[in-house]
């Protein structure tokens, strides 16, 4: 699974003024990283919105992305959520011709226990015909995947093969990566620990921020995966300021407002959320200015 190895990006869905799909930017979009060094897309995942998109607007974004990358890079499908059998059901009626992994994001808003992730993610496994990548993102979901229960089903699953931790908990990377199986991936999901994890012997990222500036967060991770601390935080350090404007206020609005600052797309989110404030905004350009 080396080809997760690295720097990938959750991509958003880029809008028009109406709030219809750009499937013209999302293009734009995919055409950036891939030039700049971007090692694989995920799609739909908390970036990409997915809470609003239908179905339907989820194909055609999964065939627009499939079209621009044209066998690039190893792609990545959100399905995640609090239905365990609505989705077991969603990967078997999925055609994952040109898809990768799966990532799944560990259940919301219901609490489950320990066990009870277990469990959900077990039923997944059953069925899942790619590789699954967990995704605990606590501060989203209410509900810490905790490290023996990563552990366990990093070892009883052989489809099982990764984790975006996104808990923004240096003890608990550092814990999964003391007792993890060899094979077994910690991808970080948090953009301003990513160069610490990385070095900690982390697989690299599925970054925000990194669809924004693909070339030196890619490099950034490079460096980290080749130990060159020094060299790594130097970008770090560039982009740290960045990293912290883009959560300011909501994700994606934030790192909309770096695409849209960059050309690539407009800044428009569906509701509930709302874009970014112009005296965000002209942080972002002010910074992305002086970069």
């Amino acid at each position: 699974m080396n080809k997760f190895i690295g720097t990938g990006v959750a991509l958003v869905t880029p809008f028009k003024s109406d709030f219809s799909v750009d499937h013209e930017a999302l293009t734009r979009i995919v055409n950036f990283n891939i030039d700049n060094g971007i090692d694989y897309l995920v799609i739909s995942g908390t970036t990409g919105e997915s809470a609003t998109i239908t179905k339907q607007e989820k194909k055609e974004i999964v065939n627009t992305i499939k079209t621009a990358n044209n066998g690039r890079l190893p792609l990545v499908l959100g399905i995640g959520g609090n239905n365990t059998t609505a989705i077991v059901q969603e990967i078997e009626e999925t055609d994952f011709s040109g898809i990768d992994a799966i990532l799944s994001v560990s259940p919301y808003y219901t609490k489950p226990t320990q066990e009870g992730i277990y469990q959900h993610y077990k039923a997944i496994s059953k069925v899942a015909s790619k590789p699954i990548i967990l995704y605990n993102v606590p501060g989203r979901t209410m509900s810490n995947i905790l490290p023996a229960i990563t552990l366990r089903l990093a070892k009883d699953f052989d489809n099982i093969i990764a984790v975006k931790e996104a808990g923004n908990n240096m003890q608990q990377y550092l814990q999964i990566l003391k007792d993890k199986p060899e094979d077994f991936m910690v991808i970080s999901g948090d953009d301003d620990l990513v160069l610490g994890v990385t070095l900690a012997g982390g697989s690299g990222v599925i970054s925000v921020i990194g669809q924004g500036f693909p070339k030196e967060f890619s490099n950034m991770i490079r460096l980290g995966l080749d130990g060159k601390a020094k060299e790594g935080y130097d970008i770090h350090y560039k982009l740290m300021d960045v990293i912290g404007h883009i959560f300011a206020e909501n994700n994606p609005a934030g790192i909309k407002a770096v695409l849209s600052s960059l050309g690539l797309c407009d800044d428009t989110v569906r509701l509930p959320l709302v874009p970014a404030t112009d005296g965000l905004k002209k942080k972002i350009s002010d910074f992305i200015n002086q970069l």
